[in-house]
């Protein structure tokens, strides 16, 4: 319901700011900023409660609560009555406890004198009046529970699933239900087109069958049983054809007749096919083992009858057919010959599967040794296309040196609709929706929840090298060039808004970062890369050490509010972020320094060199009181944004977190990308951070020691380096995305593991 609230919101204040309503836009966001209800939002109101037992407000605190009970628990029935009780005996302990956790004696007293006429009629608060005058209240039997950890986050999840499931049953307007009958339109539309695609999925089956069964080639029968006989009976076959004599041009023209018929059916690639189909007619083959010998004999004697000739030779090749075939069924009866034939037959069937495999993954390459049992993975940075994904990394719970498992693993999912190694991957604010971008310039915007699901595509003339969502609405879609153009996309009306050229001299449009209220964007550009004979960074570090700049943009009119000072000289900006409320602004450059700037004042507030080498990614902490980055140098370091260039805390990350990322395969094939994207994400909390690596995302901790962080969850699920990540906390479920350099992207959800 605060989702629908918050957007019925921005939705009268659109309609009263079209209207030009302003005197009414004023009163209603005086309102806002004064709503006890916060928007309906259940965290907020316990967050509010909270901050008014640590300050000790018991005034505001027995306000605040008679206005929810005024507000919303009135309208409730009368058997709620006595939960709601409770939950206001619970409120007032709560506070209790913390006046004397506090050492605030005298706020203990005060709370006796002000309430003592109303809660000495109730029992359950009779023996509490003694509180301020034991000597440690937490020791005695009666007061020890209340004093306990467990009995106050208890109250506090109570207090939030009550308020949850109040939110949820009360009767909302028609305005608010408006907003719930959309999402549920739109909910039913995206199940009626996975339905639709599973409908397709299974029309589909019976007619792949149909086009299997006429495709059958009539093999000789020596090949068609191939896959069933044994070292033995291969023996027998083979000698029964060559111990025939040859003379007679008749068995000569009966044996082409067989084959010409078959050469000219087979496909073009034949040599990669055949054994799967001989695998298919196996079965049948088996079955008719003797009509087709005599099919065979029949099609022998049928040539010599025509030719008019009955030789010898043909009649002794029969007599010798059928002694050989009694031989075979003799062995077939012998209960040992059968025990080893199966072993036979499983070894070279899976033999065959490995050499298949081998071919497959290598494509001309052909190798005849099929003995081997296994392929051995190498485990360097350079991942081969080929590695295999290892069921046990999801189940993995700790690393080397890491604490406690702060998450649990509930499910991971892939998208795979690109087909070359990803620069971006961004989820919106809502946590709806998420934008992708490979190095062939291809944005896919994709949803997914309930299903995974493509929404958009786009692409362009001009390579998109960089996008970013816009705030509000966040169904727009913010999207740089590779020649100096930004595009304002909308992914619902599938359209481009806008399209502004930002400066011919500086074409590369290196990051992009909206303000939260969503009026305004940052936007870096930088001139040509240095090799100018390759592909725009991809593959060599120092390539933005270019002139460039950093200009901020109107979102609603795109039009330049300003450009900002880049001291001592204008250098190529690589990332930036902006703070919670858009009040400052951080920005990591190719010079290795940090700058940040006040977005009241438009200038630099204060920069220091940060890094040896390129500042790849920057975000701002929990508290925002400091700073993260990661640069060319392999360094995570924390910043105090209050005194310039001092140290919080440094560590060193492996080399597979900040890049190049290498993907090497066979044939001296290898492909090499420079960061371009986010390189960690922090957690709903700030207490984790996601980072790349050459398997999968690697969740640490945050300590407060020189070590910064600690690995303690490996995602995993990768057969390719991850080169961007993003972590969405929109929703109950923390989703991290990881996208890697074959196009593939993996989305785990998780749970937070409370202790």
């Amino acid at each position: 319901m605060a989702s629908a609230v918050e957007r019925t919101d921005e939705l009268v204040r659109e309609y009263l700011l079209y209207r030009e309503f302003t005197s009414t836009l004023k009163a209603l966001d005086a309102e806002m900023k004064a709503d006890k209800e916060k928007g309906c939002r259940v965290d907020k109101i316990v967050e509010h409660l909270q901050h008014l037992v640590q300050a000790f407000d018991l005034n505001g605190l027995r306000e605040y609560w008679s206005y929810l009970d005024r507000r919303l628990f009135r309208r409730l029935e009368d058997t709620y009555r006595h939960t709601v009780n409770k939950l206001k005996t619970s409120l007032y302990r709560y506070y209790l406890v913390h006046t004397v956790q506090s050492n605030r004696i005298e706020k203990t007293q005060e709370f006796f004198q002000k309430l003592a006429l109303e809660l000495q009629n109730q029992p359950e608060w009779k023996e509490w009046f003694v509180l301020p005058y034991i000597p440690n209240p937490d020791q005695n039997q009666v007061f020890a529970t209340y004093f306990s950890k467990q009995w106050a986050e208890t109250f506090l999840v109570s207090l939030h699933n009550f308020l949850s499931v109040l939110f949820q049953c009360m009767p909302v307007p028609v305005l608010l239900s408006f907003d719930e009958e959309v999402q549920r339109r739109c909910q039913l539309q995206e199940e009626n087109e996975a339905l639709w695609q599973k409908l397709f999925a299974m029309q589909a089956e019976p007619r792949t069958k149909k086009e299997e069964e006429m495709i059958h080639h009539k093999l000789p029968y020596y090949v068609q049983n191939m896959d069933r006989l044994g070292d033995s009976e291969l023996d027998l076959m083979s000698s029964q054809r060559t111990s025939s004599p040859m003379p007679s041009q008749t068995k000569a023209g009966s044996f082409l007749s067989m084959l010409l018929p078959q050469s000219k059916k087979l496909p073009v690639k034949g040599s990669m096919h055949s054994t799967p189909l001989q695998q298919s007619q196996t079965p049948a083959s088996s079955g008719k083992k003797d009509s087709i010998n005599n099919q065979a004999a029949k099609g022998k004697d049928g040539t010599a009858v025509r030719d008019g000739k009955i030789s010898s030779s043909t009649t002794a090749d029969l007599s010798t057919g059928q002694q050989r075939q009694k031989k075979v069924q003799d062995l077939e009866r012998d209960p040992g010959m059968v025990q080893q034939r199966q072993r036979k037959v499983l070894d070279y069937g899976k033999e065959r599967k490995e050499l298949l495999s081998k071919q497959t993954a290598q494509g001309v390459e052909k190798k005849t040794e099929g003995s081997s049992a296994e392929i051995d993975i190498p485990s360097s940075p350079e991942m081969p296309i080929d590695q295999l994904d290892s069921p046990s990394k999801l189940e993995k719970c700790r690393l080397d040196g890491g604490s406690e498992q702060p998450f649990i693993v509930l499910s991971q999912e892939e998208y795979a609709e690109h087909h070359s190694s990803i620069m971006h991957c961004r989820v919106d604010c809502s946590g709806r929706r998420v934008a992708s971008l490979d190095v062939d310039g291809v944005v896919k915007v994709w949803t997914f929840n309930p299903t995974m699901q493509t929404k958009a595509t786009i692409m362009s003339k001009s390579q998109l090298i960089s996008l970013e969502w816009a705030t509000k609405p966040d169904r727009l879609l913010l999207l740089g060039s590779g020649v100096g153009t930004v595009r304002l996309y909308d992914t619902d009306a599938k359209k481009s808004l806008y399209e502004l050229t930002i400066d011919e001299s500086y074409p590369r449009i290196l990051s992009l970062a909206c303000s939260p209220d969503g009026t305004s964007f940052v936007c870096s550009s930088a001139a040509p890369s240095i090799k100018l004979a390759t592909v725009p960074d991809i593959g060599e570090k120092g390539v933005n050490l270019v002139p460039g700049n950093l200009l901020l943009w109107d979102t609603k009119t795109m039009k330049q509010q300003h450009q900002f000072s880049l001291d001592p000289e204008p250098i190529a900006i690589n990332c930036t972020a902006f703070s919670h409320n858009g009040n400052l602004l951080v920005s990591g450059a190719a010079d290795g320094i940090i700058r940040l700037f006040d977005m009241q004042r438009y200038d630099c507030a204060m920069s220091w060199q940060a890094h040896s080498g390129e500042v790849y990614s920057v975000e701002f902490s929990y508290d925002e009181n400091s700073v993260y980055s990661i640069g060319e140098d392999g360094k995570f370091i924390q910043w105090n944004i209050h005194k310039s260039g001092v140290k919080v805390s440094e560590c060193a990350v492996q080399s597979d977190a900040i890049g190049p990322f290498v993907l090497s395969g066979y044939s001296g094939y290898k492909q090499v990308q420079v960061p371009h994207g986010r390189l960690f994400a922090f957690d709903s909390e700030g207490h984790c951070v996601l980072t790349c690596s050459s398997t999968g995302g690697i969740i640490h901790k945050l300590t407060n020691t020189e070590r910064a962080m600690e690995p303690c969850l490996s995602l995993g699920g990768h057969r390719a380096p991850v080169v961007t990540v993003d972590w969405c906390t929109a929703m109950d479920c923390g989703t991290c995305l990881t996208a890697s350099m074959d196009g593939r992207i993996k989305l785990t959800t998780l749970l937070a593991h409370k202790p």
